[in-house]
């Protein structure tokens, strides 16, 4: 007999052998109709691999995270059969399960279109429809390249002849179709459903190794119902209106130009003023709450980074040359190096910490071309960077001022929705520095989280590799993620620099250093509100607050004069005296997102008024000048001006 553990602490005596269906059964016949897999001592398997031992155990169904990703992962199977069945001379090569869907990469001399698609929809729905089984084969490594092999498969032979002689593997078969893959699955085809939807084709280098072959990529987006499939495919649609780089160049903000310099941001006028009022906002939230700010040189000798072990880990990423002296220079990738150089000049005391030490640092980091887009992934951005020194004593503390003071900025540009992730320790040959540093370190994140009622999720393994961090997550206005700030906890630079400071006891001690980004990047985070607002900046914000508009030219000069006192109060003001019609002009303003339009006429004139349009709205308003200058200046304020 086993004992079987469930989530609610109930415990089950069942035979030994029992498998996740049985267990299901057990529980209810409609959980065992919804099941899918299981997950066993945190391991999650197939519904009917045995159970032998006493074990905790979860049943998994679409409404679990898990269950989502098998849909997902079985659906890539069955696409990669219906292009078997269709195409018999197509091979099939890796199709993993990614977020929102999955993709398959097909070796095939004929290129495959977008109108290809319905063809393979149906015949998708033909093979869920047949409810196939899908039996997990183990076979010894050899028995199994020969396997492929034969099946004419020569990309999943090559990737077992990769793997170790005594290696066993597994194999999934639904129907005629068998497909290397470790599992675990659906138990049947029928599960999966009719929730997914081909999205694109694209070209993808077998194994991303661009000296091998060009396969094709179909990517494929699943969902565990109808409902949520076609809530994505519409946030899908206000996503593509919301493009950042379809809305930053009908705004004139900003253009990127790849044959010269690839993911390299052109600011425009009207893009820059936006980003100066970003770092203006940061700077001065900055200096109300205790940091200062340096600047650091953008070459420094590659020395540094071997030190901080940035360039062992990170170093094919780094733009870095010899000069004439046979020197090794770098363009600096992070901030962290010139920091620590700073902190490094004259001694320091314990009564000089917690030193806050700010940078807007620009750096510059190799991105694969086929990864860069527009503002969301560059090759050079702006980091608003901070350097954190403080005592053991006072880490937490400092921790839980940066945390309050991050949640408190996205409630400025109207994120109130963020989560949290404690990215814990990578594998050993990915991080430096002893366990007992991690430990402390791991601890130190999450006392501050804890001991403030913050909720989190740990990030298993996905820490720098220098130390701990904190992930925080903003929710936009469609409900997409991104991930923005972070602060990172580091007990390993500090030793490495070996920077001390002069303790209560005269003796030197290793202050710990806490690596902090607010926005992350400058041009990111700018990408993100523009996608966030749709264009439709706020008005302290916005690169162009005011347009005033004459509805004939007869009335220019009373137009300038409108301009000229919303500019002398400190406002983005201008005027249109282009002779076109009133209508014409509002839709081209509407269309570049200027926040306000005044439109000025014979009325207006005669009463000292304008005839306000907000964008977004068909409303007009006629409000008195004076009060128009001060309600504008009142909301063209940028927030948090004490904080």
């Amino acid at each position: 007999m086993v004992a079987i553990k469930l989530p609610d602490g109930a415990i089950m005596n069942m035979e030994s052998g029992v498998n996740g269906f049985d267990i299901a059964n057990k529980i209810s016949p409609n959980l065992a109709k919804a099941a899918l897999a299981v997950t066993v001592n945190g391991k999650t398997q197939d519904l009917s691999t045995p159970i032998t031992t006493d074990a905790a155990v979860t049943i998994i169904t679409n409404r679990d995270k898990e269950g989502l990703h098998i849909i997902r992962h079985s659906c890539s199977h069955v696409m990669a059969q219906a292009v078997k069945e269709l195409w018999n001379d197509v091979q099939v090569t890796i199709g993993p399960a990614i977020e929102n869907g999955f993709y398959y990469d097909f070796a095939r001399k004929e290129p495959f279109t977008t109108d290809d698609f319905a063809k393979i929809e149906a015949k998708m729905r033909e093979i869920i429809k047949r409810d196939e089984k899908l039996e997990r084969i183990v076979m010894p490594r050899n028995e199994a390249i020969k396997y492929f092999k034969d099946m004419g498969e020569h990309y999943k032979a090559e990737i077992i002849e990769d793997l170790p002689e005594d290696e066993v593997i597994s194999l999934y078969r639904q129907g005629s179709f068998t497909d290397l893959c470790r599992g675990p699955h659906v138990p049947s085809t029928g599960k999966i459903g009719d929730a997914f939807k081909l999205m694109k084709v694209a070209g993808a280098y077998w194994r991303g190794d661009a000296s091998k072959e060009m396969l094709q990529r179909i990517y494929a987006t699943a969902w565990a119902n109808k409902k949520d499939l076609d809530e994505y495919l519409k946030m899908l649609e206000e996503a593509e209106k919301r493009d950042h780089r379809k809305l930053g160049k009908e705004m004139d903000l900003f253009h990127f130009e790849p044959e010269y310099a690839p993911g390299a941001v052109f600011w425009h006028d009207k893009g820059y003023k936006i980003y100066r009022k970003l770092i203006e906002y940061m700077r001065r939230r900055q200096e109300n709450n205790g940091y200062i700010e340096i600047s650091t040189p953008r070459i420094m000798d590659r020395c540094l980074w071997e030190t901080s072990g940035h360039w062992d880990k990170y170093g094919a990423h780094n733009y870095s040359g010899k000069t004439e002296d046979e020197k090794m220079f770098c363009v600096k990738p992070m901030n962290c190096p010139g920091g620590l150089l700073v902190y490094k000049q004259g001694v320091k005391s314990y009564r000089d910490l917690p030193l806050r030490m700010a940078e807007f640092g620009m750096v510059n980091r190799y991105e694969a071309s086929g990864s860069l887009m527009g503002l969301m992934r560059v090759r050079e951005f702006t980091q608003d960077d901070a350097h954190i020194f403080c005592t053991p004593e006072q880490m937490e503390e400092e921790c839980v001022k940066t945390i309050k003071l991050i949640l408190d900025i996205y409630k400025d540009f109207g994120f109130e929705n963020v989560k949290i992730y404690l990215s814990t320790r990578p594998d050993s040959i990915y991080r430096i520095g002893s366990d007992e540093i991690w430990d402390m370190s791991e601890k130190a994140l999450a006392n501050a989280l804890e001991h403030n009622g913050y909720a989190y999720e740990i990030n298993p393994g996905e820490g720098a590799f220098y130390g701990p961090k904190l992930e925080f997550i903003l929710k936009d206005a469609i409900g997409r993620e991104w991930q923005c700030g972070t602060v990172q906890m580091d007990m390993n630079l500090p030793q490495r620099f070996d920077i001390s400071y002069i303790g209560e006891d005269g003796e030197k001690h290793q202050p710990v250093m806490l690596h902090r980004a607010l926005f992350g990047s400058i041009e990111r985070f700018l990408g993100i509100l523009i996608e966030n607002h749709a264009g439709k900046l706020p008005l302290w914000l916005s690169p162009e607050q005011v347009v005033v508009c004459p509805v004939t030219n007869v009335f220019d000069d009373y137009a300038k004069e409108v301009a000229q006192v919303l500019h002398n109060a400190g406002l983005y003001a201008k005027t249109d005296l282009r002779n076109e019609k009133i209508t014409y002009k509002i839709r081209e303003h509407s269309v570049a997102k200027i926040p306000v339009i005044a439109v000025v006429g014979a009325k207006e004139k005669e009463n000292g008024t304008v005839t306000i349009r907000r964008i977004g709205s068909d409303k007009q308003e006629v409000v008195k000048l004076d009060e128009f200058i001060k309600a504008m200046s009142t909301e063209a304020q940028m927030p948090s001006q004490n904080r």
